[in-house]
């Protein structure tokens, strides 16, 4: 009986650890099975996350490259508005052709600045400077292949002394007095025209400029048949004096002034100051007729702007002189300075105002001229000058 209590006992506890080690199974299942659940979760998680933040990563890429591409299509904007702005066309400038008498010098001083500070453009017109032609500027002008240019009273008076009268009329003096004279070596002591008697002259063989040195030889008791000519166009007036000829014509403003840069004494007076009749205009600014009726206009506003230039070179001489040798670098710039300075005073000097011409002065040489008989047709009074087109004080 005890026998087989025991043995009933013992297959009970081999139940029970049976039935044990399965639900100690089934656990360790179910944990592992949640285990992995929840290992599943994290990484779903974290795949959510890294997504995320790539999305957001992409959607502020997007925004970047939105604002990136608003701000290209700001910069577009702005540039096709500056090519706009820039393509706008300016008012074409008016050309104006403008022939010199000479090599670029103090005379002309007034073109050059007026061009250089923008003078001219500022009055809408563009002006091309051109060297005179053999023939000479008022041929040039005449013709109608220039508009404007520079010339001496005395060189047009055969353009108005014809049957038919040259197209031209002077528009501007550019310098109030007549500065042309004699000048020689102080040693040969032409003091006056009367002391020319004995002594060469280097001539241009010109009939009114020999006619003039005749006049005031006369007006000062000389006699011009004393006087040796010497036909040449004198280029170098210090080599001549001191080689070939003992007097010379000069324009003070820049040959005696030059002259006055040297070692050499001289001696030098003025046509004016012999004979009043003799202080006509020289140099001046002519222009063709056809193109004054044509542009009234044109030629008010070349004058306005000439006119700021002359007057910027009265006050400030040193800076002009700067100016004109910038466009003519080959002029000697110690003379350019010290005549420039000479020439300040000299542009107006006592005339009420730049470039104007008085009618008896201009009257008074053209009838002197007929009187000498130097000219084939009288020319009229008041013929061949106008100051209406200058702008005046």
């Amino acid at each position: 009986m005890k026998k087989n209590l025991s043995t009933l006992l013992v297959c009970m506890l081999i139940g029970l650890l049976i039935c044990s080690c399965n639900q100690s199974s089934d656990r360790k299942e179910k944990d592992s099975s949640d285990l992995s659940g929840t290992d599943s979760g994290l990484a779903a998680e974290s795949y959510s996350d890294s997504m995320g933040t790539k999305e957001n990563t992409k959607k502020n890429t997007e925004i970047k490259d939105n604002r990136d591409s608003e701000h290209d299509t700001d910069t577009m904007t702005s540039a096709d508005s500056t090519e706009i702005e820039t393509d706008v066309v300016l008012p074409e400038l008016q050309k104006i052709n403008f022939v010199l008498d000479w090599i670029p010098n103090t005379n002309h001083t007034g073109i050059y600045v007026a061009n250089e500070l923008g003078y001219f453009a500022k009055e809408g017109l563009a002006i091309d400077i051109q060297s005179p032609p053999e023939d000479g500027a008022e041929a040039l002008v005449a013709a109608g292949r220039a508009d404007i240019g520079v010339s001496f009273q005395d060189y047009l008076a055969p353009a108005f002394a014809m049957e038919n009268p040259l197209p031209l009329t002077a528009i501007a003096t550019l310098i109030n007095h007549n500065t042309s004279g004699i000048v020689s070596l102080k040693d040969q002591a032409i003091t006056s025209p009367a002391k020319l008697e004995g002594h060469t002259y280097a001539t241009w063989n010109l009939p009114i400029e020999q006619a003039i040195l005749k006049q005031v030889m006369a007006d000062d008791q000389g006699d011009w048949s004393e006087v040796e000519l010497f036909p040449s166009t004198v280029t170098d007036i210090q080599a001549s004096l001191q080689t070939q000829v003992d007097a010379v014509w000069i324009y003070y403003g820049w040959d005696g002034v030059a002259l006055e840069q040297t070692d050499l004494e001289i001696n030098y007076w003025y046509f004016k100051d012999i004979n009043s009749v003799f202080d006509y205009y020289s140099p001046l600014l002519f222009a063709n007729n056809n193109f004054l009726e044509k542009n009234p206009d044109t030629a008010k506003a070349f004058l306005r702007a000439v006119n700021k230039g002359y007057q910027y070179a009265i006050d400030n001489p040193k800076e002009a002189a700067e100016i004109l040798l910038k466009a003519a670098p080959g002029l000697d710039h110690e003379i350019v300075m010290a005549s420039q300075k000479w020439l300040a005073d000299e542009y107006i000097a006592d005339a009420p105002y730049w470039g104007y011409m008085d009618a008896k002065r201009w009257d008074g040489f053209y009838a002197w001229l007929w009187e000498k008989e130097l000219i084939d047709h009288e020319i009229p009074a008041g013929m061949g000058f106008t100051n209406e087109y200058l702008p005046g004080k």
